[in-house]
């Protein structure tokens, strides 16, 4: 299927020699044009901060209200298809970007994205988005430079306050199949203004860390959630419900 594709495509592809090329002369430079696949949250945000130190961006987004949402705050940096379509590749000229940044919500698109963008159009680096932890050996065995994963970074910062506190048992977070959950305190919620210890949390739940506006710093029991605040959390797949609607009602 992918030699059809190829052979279908031949004539907008670079060559095997121009690929290797393209490779070689990249080595060491400061990218220049970078292409995120994906508008969520964090293409977004992407897109926003390397808008502002001057990169030529694009920002590829195949849900229709989604991406006209986005241009209509970024413009013509929003470019509307699905970035795991070689003829999307073609047309938003995959093979003159120096970076590529696949950060969709599904790994699998991810994987494919970053593999055509450098095997096909050789793109010199490529990094993915890695939605479930056991995926990114994977992704790095199949070539793809560098992975993004917050349940490793929070994992990171859990690990990092349990070596001082000894708080936290690792070992059953890694193994235990929780689920990393992201809230937003609003208006009405029955946490703001109160300290974490005194808040009724639901059964193998736990605050990890809080990001108010641009700083993030790990959950104590002296945390005081206040409205606009972003917290993630670890929880069991059955109590994620209870932990959005009790807390946050």
């Amino acid at each position: 299927m992918a030699d059809e594709v190829r052979r279908l495509y031949a004539a907008d592809l670079p060559t095997q020699e121009q690929v290797e090329a393209r490779r070689a002369s990249a080595y060491g430079q400061k990218p220049n044009y970078i292409i995120i696949a994906g508008g969520g949250k964090v293409g977004y945000h992407l897109t926003k901060e390397l808008l502002r130190e001057n990169y030529e961006v694009l920002l590829i987004e195949k849900r229709l209200h989604r991406y006209q949402l986005l241009h209509d705050e970024l413009g013509d940096v929003v470019y509307y298809g699905d970035a795991c379509e070689i003829r999307t590749m073609v047309r938003i000229g995959m093979e003159r970007a120096d970076m590529v940044l696949a950060v969709t919500g599904d790994d699998e698109d991810n994987l494919v994205i970053c593999q055509v963008a450098k095997e096909w159009f050789g793109v010199p680096r490529v990094i993915a988005r890695v939605n479930t932890p056991r995926n990114e050996r994977v992704f790095k065995l199949l070539g793809i430079d560098e992975t993004i994963s917050a349940t490793t970074i929070l994992f990171q910062m859990i690990k990092q306050e349990a070596m001082v506190r000894e708080l936290v048992p690792i070992a059953q977070i890694l193994e235990g199949g929780l689920e990393i959950v992201e809230l937003e305190v609003l208006p009405n919620s029955s946490i703001v203004g109160k300290p974490v210890r005194e808040l009724s949390v639901p059964q193998g739940c736990l605050f990890i860390a809080l990001i108010r506006g641009s700083q993030a710093s790990v959950v104590t029991g002296d945390t005081v959630f206040e409205v606009g605040d972003r917290i993630l959390a670890l929880a069991p797949p059955d109590a994620v419900y209870n932990l959005k609607n009790e807390l946050l009602a």
